[in-house]
């Protein structure tokens, strides 16, 4: 399935000669490439001041987080770590200890939402479920939707960081929400590829 991203690269134009520099090497050495120019019909404004734009109208019919996307992370490899707790030391500035059936103390985190150092981290995903539901998950398999919200292979995918702008993001997409300015480029860079995945 083949997601199309709602927004031009040339809405942010301080972004088009960064985007090369924010590709992300996959597991297994592959990298992921971006658009030039996505496709772009719509009905609903973008949010941001200054920028001109319709974006497609969102359809949450049947929408329910939990029962469409699990209730919690799994533990796929079966190595005794779930999702969260492989996240949390991959990205970690200071790594948290980790002792028994993977309990993890301790460790701090750059969240680079919101350029803070922090010690209690959320992880988000970069495209929120309610996203990718409207864009398409709504026809996958539970077991798919499932794996999609514990997917480990693209680092993009699963972001710690700290819980207010988690928490302010939701379940907004790009034309709803941005982190701080000072990292657009990387969000967009990173929005499009786990989008198309």
């Amino acid at each position: 399935m083949t997601w199309e991203p709602a927004f031009r690269l040339e809405a942010f134009p301080d972004c088009s000669g960064q985007m090369e520099a924010w590709r992300v090497p996959l597991r297994g050495g592959a990298h992921h490439g971006f658009p030039a120019n996505p496709s772009d019909a719509g009905a609903r404004r973008d949010a941001r001041p200054g920028v001109s734009r319709r974006w497609p109208v969102e359809d949450l019919t049947g929408y329910d987080r939990a029962r469409e996307f699990g209730s919690g992370w799994t533990d796929s490899d079966r190595d005794g770590c779930n999702t969260r707790a492989e996240v949390l030391p991959a990205e970690a500035v200071t790594p948290p200890t980790v002792t028994g059936r993977c309990t993890l103390t301790g460790g701090t985190w750059h969240s680079w939402y919101d350029n803070q150092e922090v010690t209690a981290t959320d992880i988000d995903h970069l495209v929120p479920l309610a996203e990718a539901w409207d864009s398409g998950a709504k026809a996958w398999t539970r077991e798919r939707r499932v794996a999609y919200a514990n997917y480990l292979d693209d680092p993009r995918h699963l972001e710690a960081v700290s819980q207010r702008p988690n928490r302010q993001k939701a379940d907004q997409d790009i034309a709803e929400w941005l982190p701080e300015p000072s990292v657009h480029c990387r969000y967009l860079a990173y929005w499009v590829p786990v989008k198309r995945s």
